[in-house]
């Protein structure tokens, strides 16, 4: 299905996952695009983005070992290992903005293991210290992760990446559910962060990540949605909520607070992408507000803890979203773009791409 997507397809979706992931509290995203059939280009999102005014960091993905050679992905729709290194590099010179308050930033994001050699791998974050930008890429998502890195490279998911340079500040993993005691310790120790998918997890039976002890270690951890193939929900506060609880099942009534999972999917987030000034409200600080009408049914009762209820409790949509000044949804509806025409423009084309 993926290898039908065209351009349009890319720039729509962009902006309807951002229309929902606005209109539940969300400010800042990233998104880690892989495939590219058909002149898809990561511009396309870009340039969606730049439309809606949601602060974006763009992962240039990239799946170069087929099923042919083992890999996941069908031949047809990886590309050639220096095609990748030089798209990569074009970007980073149109797109990146280093400077603090940036609205867009490139990343450098081999999808996974399995689906990129070895020395692409090398070779991309040599690229990316090059060039002072982030990496990013899955890792140890469930069993077959385990299974294939022992197979194929004789060490566990952690220890395959710290042999590429995969480890440190600048680097953050999706997923992590399968990290080991070890790898929690390394990650630990070079600051290396986690985007935590609780939801995805869920959906696709991978397991429960070990969030508790990734914290408790030191480990930076971030919250994620991750994309419509693995959770067809991006609803930030509810993934929050499933996040908070998720911990508890696994780990018990006291392993996740409310409080923590707000900083986790805030300054978590903010520390994982490299941001200093995004993350909370403070003097310095980019000018990011949401607000949440405390009236509202599902809300009831919660003013004397409402950040308990953030959390606990299931929120629609927010009533506020303001990024980086700039009022992107007031009372409830989006600002910067028309919600009815983008629905229905969505369906129109994802109708078109599972009938092709």
């Amino acid at each position: 299905i993926w290898a039908k997507l065209t351009p349009e397809m890319a720039y729509v979706s962009t902006q309807t996952a951002m229309a929902e992931l606005l209109l539940s509290g969300c400010t800042t995203s990233s998104d880690h695009l892989y495939l590219f059939p058909n002149g898809c280009r990561l511009d396309d999102t870009l340039q969606a983005a730049t439309q809606v005014g949601m602060r974006f960091h763009a992962a240039r993905g990239a799946m170069s070992v087929g099923q042919s050679q083992g890999g996941l992905p069908p031949d047809s729709v990886v590309e050639r290992e220096d095609a990748i290194l030089a798209d990569t590099e074009r970007v980073i010179d149109r797109w990146h903005d280093a400077q603090r308050f940036a609205m867009q930033r490139i990343v450098v994001a081999p999808c996974s293991p399995f689906s990129v050699s070895r020395e692409l791998m090398r070779d991309a974050a040599l690229l990316a210290r090059r060039r002072g930008v982030h990496l990013h890429t899955h890792l140890a998502e469930n069993s077959s992760d385990i299974d294939y890195t022992r197979e194929k490279f004789n060490c566990t998911p952690a220890e395959y990446a710290e042999s590429l340079g995969w480890l440190g500040p600048d680097v953050w993993h999706a997923h992590c559910v399968k990290l080991d005691a070890a790898g929690i310790a390394a990650f630990a120790r070079s600051g290396t962060g986690v985007a935590h998918c609780p939801g995805s997890n869920m959906r696709l039976g991978s397991g429960i990540a070990p969030i508790r002890a990734m914290r408790d270690a030191g480990v930076p951890v971030a919250l994620a949605v991750d994309g419509s193939a693995s959770n067809d929900g991006g609803h930030l506060l509810a993934e929050a909520r499933r996040g908070l609880l998720l911990q508890r099942v696994g780990f018990g009534a006291t392993a996740m607070s409310a409080r923590e999972m707000l900083e986790i999917a805030t300054l978590g987030g903010a520390r994982v992408l490299g941001r200093d000034d995004i993350g909370a409200l403070a003097p310095g600080m980019a000018c990011d507000l949401v607000g949440v009408r405390l009236d509202d049914p599902g809300l009831a009762g919660a003013d004397d803890d409402p950040v308990a209820a953030l959390l606990l409790c299931q929120v629609g949509r927010v009533a506020l979203n303001v990024v980086q000044g700039r009022v992107l949804v007031r009372g409830g509806q989006l600002v910067t773009l028309d919600e009815g025409a983008l629905v229905a423009q969505h369906r129109h084309l994802c109708k078109r791409l599972l009938a092709a």
